[in-house]
């Protein structure tokens, strides 16, 4: 099935890429670095064809955006380092930092011997509530549940609700119907329980544990030590933080760094926003993450940084590193600025 903003996107990058746009764009719209942002990493997916294979990307590939990126200029540092370079307004050249959502295993045993070759620091942000097994990957959870069976029954206020989920079309209908529900009809701090009440009354077993494609802790404590690692903060629970209550959400935003202090023996600086988003993040949540005391917080926002972002630190976007553009030349025209305002409504210097 065709994903039609997919598909304008892709016609976007295209465009900018064969008319010349990007490269020449480029010096007066590139910004003075980005931040690119990974989940995961892998060469053997364990569901190639799934629904969420867009969170995937080829160690080759991040290979060969690397050295592409260092070939044109870019210099790849820490995320410590890139805030102070945003601060001085870039100088010293353009640059990129590295970051990785949720801590799955193959940032390690995949993702990181590629960035040890480059000498290419990386930020992984965790939330213990997954790593502990208290919170899901609901996203992954979801699509197990639609592929275990052919016909699945919802409850609704209306009444139960047939789901049909017997054809491939039919399954990724399915797992939008149930987004929508989890994320839109169902309150956040409710999202687990009714998630794990769905799969019950459709007879499937949820064990609850950790998920087998994040890091353990102990996993986590090694990558910490590592030169090339950063671990940031993704909230306790990787919570729509807008769904919550003022009290909820500054305990998700705040205690998450008490906690990984004690598991890692470090407090972490910076703070991943989970998902990201306008429906996710705003005003409130950026005061919630400044109040906190994190020295950068970024979203999942599109676009290129800029000096103007030196009063922003708390609200960065990100160049969204993905399996729907694993492509070079997609990159350089997103790291070239000019899809920037293009995904902002016109705004060049994004935040919230």
């Amino acid at each position: 099935m065709i994903d039609g903003g997919e598909a304008i996107r892709k016609l976007a990058l295209n465009v900018a890429r064969y008319t010349g746009l990007a490269p020449l764009a480029k010096p007066f719209v590139g910004g003075i670095g980005a931040i690119l942002m990974l989940h995961r990493v892998t060469a053997t997916p364990e569901k190639p064809d799934g629904v969420n294979r867009h969170l995937n990307i080829a160690p080759g590939f991040l290979d060969a955006l690397i050295a592409d990126m260092k070939a044109d200029g870019y210099a790849f540092v820490s995320l410590d380092e890139a805030i102070e370079r945003i601060k001085a307004g870039g100088k010293g050249g353009q640059f990129a930092t590295i970051t990785a959502d949720d801590a799955y295993r193959d940032n390690m045993t995949e993702a990181l011997p590629v960035l040890e070759k480059h000498g290419a620091p990386i930020t992984i942000y965790v939330a213990p509530g997954l790593i502990d097994g208290a919170a899901d990957l609901w996203w992954d959870v979801v699509e197990d549940i639609v592929n275990a069976r052919d016909r699945l029954t919802l409850a609704t206020p209306d009444g139960p609700v047939t789901i049909d989920c017997s054809t491939r079309g039919k399954k990724l209908q399915a797992n939008n119907r149930l987004h929508t529900w989890l994320t839109l009809e169902v309150r956040e701090e409710d999202l687990r329980a009714a998630l794990h009440e769905f799969a019950r009354m459709n007879g499937i077993k949820l064990d609850g544990q950790q998920p087998s494609t994040l890091m353990n802790w102990d996993e986590i404590r090694t990558m910490a030590t590592h030169p090339l690692v950063t671990i940031g903060a993704h909230t306790i629970n990787h919570v729509n933080l807008k769904r919550l209550s003022e009290a909820d959400a500054r305990r998700e935003i705040g205690d998450v760094r008490r906690i990984l202090q004690t598991r890692l023996g470090e407090e972490p600086r910076h703070l991943a926003y989970p998902y990201g988003y306008a429906s996710a993040v705003g005003c409130r949540e950026v005061g919630f993450a400044r109040d906190a005391g994190y020295a950068s917080a970024v979203t999942t926002r599109h676009g290129v940084l800029r000096a103007e972002h030196s009063g922003f630190l708390l609200a960065l976007p990100r160049i969204s590193v993905n399996g729907r553009y694993q492509s070079l030349a997609h990159i350089r025209t997103m790291l070239s600025g000019v899809t920037t305002p293009l995904a902002n409504a016109g705004k060049m210097v994004v935040t919230i």
